[in-house]
């Protein structure tokens, strides 16, 4: 028998394409659903979230002026690296959510085939959602779709792999950049997702990955001036209103979402698409 004492890990932010520690310098257990010790994780803090909100800001530009083609390639590059992964996407799900190997496997394929879905609709999304619109005089007048901004997003708390695929990956489809808080219990999934972004061609700062409580750093997203919309899929419902209220100073979007979650294994439809673009009407004088 090995009297060999195995690594302990500690892992870390995901903010602006590199993995930087906590500033805060926190970090709490991560365990299996038996209570087994897995890892530490990082504990982030108000100034790790406006660090993140200012990596994807800046990334902003860039990824919502790429072509619609382009995105779709790099959402893509992602799928082909998280299979890549699948073994061990599959042993982390199993013991984050306590669910045997197999429905471990349905789950991560699952996660897999709606990232490539989503990757999918990147080149489409114009030609469903714009519009030639009719008019009265010597003009042109269509409407296009375009990227909200900037998107917080805190993730399941029980779905930690499909659920957090099904609302992080719309975002970067239509061109948005995400700020994401992953769940507090299940991290694991989420890291190693970052793990996967940070070798894939994702530009650095279009998807940046916070661990640590919804409770605490969903409130500062609400509030943050530079965040456009927020999604409170990962937050306690009673939560929900305090949220509300702290992004109507900004005048953000918030999403309707369900009190429960829902069953992520359901196919998705277009919703969360349309739900991070804005219209943009441009009139246009015919030429003579």
């Amino acid at each position: 028998m090995s009297d060999r004492l195995s690594v302990t890990k500690t892992y870390k932010l995901y903010i602006g394409g590199k993995f930087p520690r906590s500033e805060s310098g926190r970090s709490y257990p991560v365990s299996d659903a038996k209570g087994k010790f897995l890892a530490n994780a990082a504990h982030a803090s108000r100034k790790d979230v406006r660090d993140a909100v200012v990596a994807a800001r800046k990334a902003f530009g860039g990824w919502s002026g790429a072509t619609a083609y382009n995105r779709g390639q790099v959402l893509f590059r992602v799928a082909e690296v998280l299979e890549g992964r699948r073994d061990q996407f599959i042993s982390e799900v199993s013991a984050c959510e306590g669910v045997p190997a197999k429905k471990a496997e349905s789950l991560v394929d699952a996660a897999i085939d709606r990232w490539v879905w989503y990757a999918g609709w990147t080149d489409k999304i114009a030609t469903v959602l714009g519009a030639a619109n009719p008019v009265a005089g010597p003009y042109f007048s269509f409407t296009v779709p375009e990227p909200t901004g900037v998107v917080g997003v805190l993730a399941p708390q029980q779905s930690s792999l499909l659920g957090l695929v099904s609302v992080l990956a719309p975002v970067l489809a239509t061109g948005s950049t995400a700020v994401v808080v992953s769940s507090a219990e299940r991290p694991l999934p989420a890291i190693t997702l970052s793990e996967v972004l940070a070798t894939s061609d994702v530009p650095g700062g279009v998807a940046n990955i916070l661990t640590g409580r919804a409770a605490e750093l969903g409130s500062w997203l609400a509030s943050h001036g530079d965040v456009n919309a927020l999604d409170p899929t990962g937050a306690a419902v009673a939560d929900r209103v305090e949220l509300a209220k702290a992004a109507a100073g900004t005048v953000k979007r918030v999403l309707s979402v369900p009190a429960e979650e829902p069953d992520w294994t359901r196919q998705p439809d277009i919703a969360r698409l349309r739900r991070y673009l804005e219209a943009k009407t441009v009139w246009h004088p015919l030429g003579v």
